[in-house]
């Protein structure tokens, strides 16, 4: 799971958080995209602003 607009990495196949809940995750793990942000809360919390827009 990547957020939206970030970068794909060593990944094939990436869905959004959003997609993800979309399609029925009761989970998603972002690890990258937060760990490696220049802000890590920045990133947590616009990943969880992008689910919120879902639920």
């Amino acid at each position: 799971v990547r957020p939206a607009g970030a970068a794909l990495g060593d990944q094939k196949r990436v869905a959004t958080p959003a997609d993800a809940i979309r399609n029925g995750a009761d989970h998603i793990v972002v690890a990258r995209p937060v760990l490696t942000a220049p802000d890590p809360r920045a990133a947590a919390e616009a990943i969880v602003a992008e689910i919120a827009g879902v639920a």
